[in-house]
């Protein structure tokens, strides 16, 4: 298990690569809110992150985050997986920002629930920038569409996009890959936001190329192993706790 103060090592060179790339483009390193990503990780690394104020946390399951979340008090959640419509029940109403709505039936799904639950459901828009079909998120030209019928619905509150783009080429610098096709996130955030006021943020970059999305403006960055060390084979279950 990892100590205090490795992860704490690790949280202050990531802080450091955000402010070194949000100064180099003008920008206030303290618009940029950091999540750190547990998926597959136990909850004592969550824990660790609340303890040296890194309270953003993400989960890429539903089912791996309801058997974490109690075990990490004081964490804000993001859901930053896929989320099917029959896990909506369980994500709303418990304060977690989805970053991955792609389409109309699932926005739906999340109203209603939300209605029902007489709260607002804090969501992102995901777009699969790169057209890969291994990724989720809707196309390029719905994107301001979805963000327009998803606001419209009565419990929800679109927040901003988010993107994972495709994996790069071997040999070819994470960042320089993902550039472009963060600067396409942007575009979109910016053009629906011309309309819609309150779509605001832009959720993309992880621990290989962060860099170059803060430089293109995300104002959230996905970091899982930078922070945690390599992701496990599979998601972690309370019954390893016990052995």
């Amino acid at each position: 298990m990892m100590r205090a103060e490795e992860f704490q090592c690790r949280l202050d060179e990531v802080r450091a690569r955000i402010e070194r790339a949000a100064l180099g483009a003008g920008r206030p390193p303290q618009s940029i809110i950091l999540i750190g990503v547990t998926k597959t990780h136990p909850p004592q690394l969550g824990q660790l992150a609340v303890a040296a104020g890194l309270i953003d946390l993400g989960e890429n399951r539903v089912q791996e985050w309801l058997a974490k979340r109690d075990h990490v008090p004081g964490a804000r959640w993001h859901l930053v997986g896929q989320l099917q419509r029959n896990k909506v029940k369980d994500v709303v109403g418990h304060q977690v920002l989805v970053h991955s709505v792609d389409r109309e039936k699932l926005a739906q799904a999340l109203s209603r629930r939300a209605e029902e639950a007489g709260i607002l459901q804090r969501v992102l828009i995901q777009v699969n920038v790169g057209d890969d079909p291994a990724k989720g998120g809707c196309e390029v030209d719905r994107a301001v569409d979805l963000v327009a019928y998803a606001r419209n619905l009565p419990n929800l509150a679109v927040e901003g996009l988010m993107t994972i783009p495709p994996l790069p080429a071997s040999g070819v610098d994470p960042g320089e890959a993902a550039r472009p096709h963060f600067a396409t996130l942007r575009r979109l955030r910016d053009a629906a936001r011309e309309r819609y006021p309150e779509v605001a943020h832009l959720s993309m970059g992880m621990s290989a190329d962060l860099e170059a999305a803060v430089e293109e403006g995300a104002t959230m960055v996905r970091v899982g192993t930078a922070l945690f060390g390599t992701r496990r084979t599979g998601p972690w279950r309370p019954e390893e706790d016990a052995r």
